[in-house]
């Protein structure tokens, strides 16, 4: 393969540094040391990652975990870098968010239905743990670790579950948004072709005092809904394709307040790198596009996205109280 088709298909380069620091407010690093990427040029390591990151302004970040096996990558990786100093080396600090995914709920529900986007569901050894004991699990790492600040992300995904596994779902995300509150947490929240029925549970149980809607994916009309309600909605890369209009009217219909950014790296991968692996460094993107879509300084909203950032998950200190 030639090193121009290696690049096309490799990490996108560098943006433009940030003039003031920014959140990442979701990714996913596990994932993306794991995903496949043909380009010998680019980072390998998470520490690679975190200081690309790190050199455009995005200097914190909420690594989430919502699978056991990556629930447990979470809570040791909060643990390495914990203490004053951060022993780990990295150049980001992290906090982070623990859950069951609601896909990952069906399979340890031990429903195998087929899909409606007709994909059979695979499954792993942690599949084998049941609904109760691997929720169980989520609480105890999440009740052990001061910079776990989030349950999530947890909701519902009617584009890949059938009746019996919808039906799980609404069981398990029942179960998270009742821990979060118990803990004092906050909530993010995982809604894929399921708006109405995600705003019912959540009013029906009552959310959390910090229920972040993760991606947000809704319309204006849904958007308004939701900040009346006093939650957040995090914007991610989709909010720069070209045929969004949809989903920049509603990112402009909500207080500012209530808008957080992230990367749900390596996934979302903003324009122009869309179909490219996404990582912590290219959110400078997406908030260049947010902060022209709003007419505010770049720096500005880089200042209010930390500052919601903290009001949402408390300072990026060893202690949940700051």
């Amino acid at each position: 393969m030639s090193r121009s088709r290696t690049r096309e298909r490799g990490w996108p380069p560098d943006p433009e540094p940030l003039g003031s620091p920014v959140v990442d407010n979701h990714t996913h690093l596990e994932s993306l040391l794991d995903f496949p990427v043909e380009d010998p040029e680019g980072p390998r390591t998470l520490g690679d990652h975190l200081e690309r990151a790190a050199a455009v302004g995005v200097t914190r970040a909420v690594q989430v975990g919502c699978d056991l096996d990556a629930a447990a990558w979470t809570d040791r990786l909060l643990r390495a870098s914990s203490s004053a100093g951060d022993p780990s080396g990295l150049a980001v600090t992290l906090l982070g968010a623990v859950a069951i995914h609601p896909n990952e709920a069906v399979l340890h529900a031990g429903v195998r239905e087929i899909a409606p986007d007709g994909l059979e569901p695979s499954s792993a050894a942690r599949h084998d743990v049941g609904l109760d004991d691997a929720i169980a699990t989520i609480e105890a790492l999440a009740r052990g670790n001061v910079r776990v600040r989030a349950i999530g992300e947890t909701g519902l995904d009617h584009f890949r579950a059938g009746p019996r596994g919808r039906a799980v779902q609404l069981e398990a995300f029942r179960a998270h948004i009742a821990l979060a509150k118990d803990l004092g947490l906050a909530l993010q929240i995982h809604d894929r072709d399921a708006h109405e029925q995600v705003i019912e549970v959540l009013e029906r149980d009552g959310a959390p005092d910090r229920t972040v809607f993760h991606c947000f994916s809704g319309d204006a009309a849904m958007a308004r809904h939701c900040a009346g309600r006093g939650w957040y909605l995090s914007f991610a890369g989709p909010v720069t394709f070209g045929a969004n209009e949809d989903l920049r009217e509603a990112l402009r219909s909500v207080p500012l307040s209530q808008v957080l950014v992230e990367t749900d790296a390596p996934y979302l991968t903003p324009h122009p790198y869309r179909g490219r692996p996404n990582a912590p460094y290219l959110l400078p993107h997406t908030v260049r596009r947010i902060a022209a879509e709003l007419d505010l300084e770049v720096d500005d909203l880089c200042r209010t996205l930390v500052a919601t950032s903290e009001s949402v998950y408390g300072r990026w200190q060893t202690g949940r109280s700051g």
